[in-house]
């Protein structure tokens, strides 16, 4: 019957493996009354292994100290959870260091159990393998329970102060996520503010870089000349052009150019250099007060994970770490072989690009069909890297578990390093493609490289590669902080209402309790990679507002303001619309940190050959102080940005000189970099010195108490 309810309570007797621990005390913080609440589908009932599937895994719990209580509704079966309170004892005394040389007399004081704690504790109890050989999942999998998850409770705080969008410039409450989602959470938040912050420098720098273009709009010499050169031809552009074309009617698209591809992108690309170090280096520095204030300095998370081992089954036996040659050199192929797919896509990108130009040639006019052909490549590729994110992600996952690293943490680390190498390929292949590759391998007038001796390879824009890889990143960064912003919101908000009006034609349960965990069991879902999803959405948003970023000035303020909304929208997502995330303990970001330096070593290196061999910047300076009309004594047959000997197209003299001075900008370019990525992680300390201090004293303190303690006694 609808709102009937049985309780049962299972406490482990005097026989049970459970062990009793009376060395310390702890307090249970005041929260909700049951820790985690099992779904169970109401079509079990009338299947006997699936009962008595049920019914092993709630005795198994018995024996660990569990209270269970069931509760029914017209289609499910819910089970509330609760622990005893002797595991939150062992968990404190397991971890509790000890304040003297030997145990006091006295009681010692309770430690008080904070309600993310006892989630998590119960947690990794509920996920660990049972006696059965069955975890929770495997009995999901069997269709003997649907879900398990925490109650949220306690919330309406977040709500009223962080979970809604009238508070998107208010400060982060990073004090109460820790408190309701663990420190996990809280310290991406705390990582995404600092992030969002940092960001404003580098917008406003990189906004003025591309406004002072409009300044060079009609002031160019170079423009000018190319403006004026109607008595100049160019050769026709594709199989179906007969026109020769003049050289004036590129005057916009060089004009254009200048927006973005002028003096200041070598001093704003130097800049982005410095400010990458810099906001890692302060973020160590935030990180170091924030874990100070948590007083997390002292805290080890593989020794809790031991701890957490020992409490659901004494007798576990530590695994020792290992190594495999034979595992590594096949996960090093596996990897392999997929980035060299990933370079494939990039590839096949390129096929398409070619063949979209002979379609449009027949579809659009011939000043449009370049631009058309950037435009839907850019499309064809966002929706390439949504499929391949979740095959990398499968693969990645494939991996790590082949690896069978010996904890958690070891495991999520291992798996961010793969999952994060193929991203990195998927994302940023076509790019490499458009900056390095695109119309340097087309040939010449006269004997172009075809496409299986038919298609023409594409060509770069009139006005050069930096306008094809300038709309690609706009288009890719525009669609990921527009598209998938609206679908990371409309996606769970629609779900959840979906869910909700199901519920409701059901009928309206009976008892305020039931009705509480009714609601928790139609938000959506999370599971281990709710965080860390947001994590590598920011990594890679990281990636394209630094990697390219000489190409696309504006990359740091359309991030800034995608940030903006992703912190409120992660907010609402994890207090509104989503079942309450497992707290996690943590007192860095992980892996993410290397991550981050890894990816703004690569943006050194990228910006570099950015402009010296994408950018105009170099044959624009050449042409301007040696080849030039305003230099004296120039040859006036030599005309800007074609070096090449008009005859037989072989390099002459000036195409090796050019070559030349591209190399050694870019050697000197890494080198000027890389010195001030240096100099700027000396100057700034990782860890303030006050944090150093307070830690000192806090050491001095305690042992100053151990030697009052021992006098005492003696």
């Amino acid at each position: 019957m609808q709102g009937e309810e049985s309780l049962r309570i299972l406490v482990g007797t005097e026989g049970d493996s459970f062990p009793l621990m009376e060395i310390n005390t702890c307090e249970t913080e005041a929260s909700e009354q049951w820790d985690y609440v099992l779904v169970a589908n109401l079509r079990t009932q009338r299947n006997p292994r699936q009962v008595y599937q049920q019914q092993q895994f709630l005795e198994e719990l018995k024996t660990k100290g569990f209270y269970y209580k069931v509760m029914e509704d017209q289609e499910k079966m819910f089970f509330g959870i609760r622990a005893d309170s002797r595991l939150f004892d062992l968990y404190c005394t397991l971890l509790t260091e000890p304040e003297g040389p030997a145990p006091r007399v006295e009681l010692a004081k309770p430690t008080l159990i904070l309600a993310t704690t006892r989630i998590r504790i119960v947690h990794f109890i509920l996920s660990s393998k049972m006696a059965a050989a069955d975890t929770f999942q495997d009995l999901v999998k069997d269709g003997v329970f649907e879900a398990m998850f925490p109650l949220h409770k306690g919330e309406e705080d977040l709500k009223k102060k962080w979970a809604q969008w009238g508070n998107m410039f208010q400060e982060q409450p990073l004090d109460d996520i820790r408190d309701y989602f663990g420190e996990k959470v809280a310290l991406y938040f705390a990582w995404l503010c600092w992030y969002t912050r940092m960001l404003v420098p580098a917008a406003v720098v990189g906004l003025i870089i591309f406004l002072s273009g409009f300044s060079l709009f009609d002031a160019s010499q170079i423009s000018k000349e190319i403006c004026e050169a109607h008595n100049i031809y160019m050769c026709p552009r594709g199989d179906g052009s007969r026109r020769y074309q003049p050289l004036s009617e590129t005057c916009t698209f060089a004009k254009l150019t200048h927006l973005f591809d002028n003096e200041g992108t070598v001093v704003f690309a130097i800049f982005m250099a410095g400010w990458a170090t810099v906001f890692l280096e302060l973020w160590k520095r935030k990180r170091a007060h924030v874990v100070l204030h948590w007083d997390l300095y002292g805290w080890d998370e593989d020794q809790e994970e031991m701890a957490l081992q020992l409490i659901n089954c004494p007798d576990y036996q530590l695994p020792l770490q290992q190594h495999s040659y034979v595992r590594s050199t096949i996960i090093l192929i596996v990897s392999l072989l997929m980035i060299c797919l990933l370079i494939g896509m990039a590839h096949a990108l390129v096929v398409y690009r070619v063949l979209a130009v002979a379609l449009f040639n027949s579809a659009f006019p011939k000043k449009q069909v370049t631009t058309a052909v950037v435009v839907t490549g850019a499309l064809v590729q966002y929706v390439t890297i949504l499929i391949m994110t979740k095959i990398n992600k499968y693969v990645a996952l494939k991996l790590c578990e082949f690896e069978k690293p010996r904890t958690f943490s070891e495991r999520e680390s291992k798996f961010t390093v793969k999952f994060f190498t193929l991203q990195f390929f998927a994302h940023f292949s076509s790019l490499i493609y458009i900056a390095f590759i695109l119309g340097r391998i087309n040939g010449h007038p006269g004997k172009s490289v075809r496409l299986l001796g038919v298609w023409k390879l594409e060509e770069c824009h009139l006005s050069g590669c930096m306008m094809d890889l300038f709309l690609q990143m706009a288009i890719i960064m525009g669609l990921k902080q527009t598209l998938s912003n609206c679908m990371e919101y409309l996606g769970p908000w629609l779900a959840h209402k979906c869910r909700s009006m199901r519920a409701k034609l059901g009928g309206t349960a009976q008892g305020p309790e039931l009705r509480h965990w009714q609601q928790n069991y139609l938000l959506n879902p999370v599971n281990t990679f709710s965080l860390f999803d947001e994590f590598m959405e920011m990594m890679i948003q990281y990636g394209f507002t630094t990697i390219f970023v000489a190409a696309f000035p504006l990359a740091p303020l359309l991030a800034f303001f995608s940030n903006l909304v992703e912190i409120r929208l992660d907010a609402i997502k994890m207090v509104r619309l989503q079942r309450r995330l497992v707290p996690r303990k943590a007192k860095d970001i992980g892996t993410w940190l290397q991550v981050l330096e890894i990816i703004g070593v690569l943006a050194v290196i990228a910006n570099g050959m950015v402009i010296a061999f994408t950018s105009e910047f170099i044959p624009r300076m050449l042409y301007k102080y040696r080849y030039g009309p305003c230099r004296q004594g120039a040859h006036p047959a030599v005309e800007y940005r074609d070096y090449g000997n008009a005859q037989d197209h072989n390099f002459p003299e000036q195409s090796w000189v050019l070559l030349a001075i591209r190399l050694a900008f870019l050697i000197l370019f890494e080198h000027v970099a890389l010195c001030i990525k240096l100099i700027a992680a000396w100057f700034v300390p990782d860890i303030p010195q006050s944090v150093k201090n307070t830690v000192l004293e806090k050491k001095d303190q305690r042992l100053r108490e151990k030697m009052r303690s021992r006098s005492t006694d003696v």
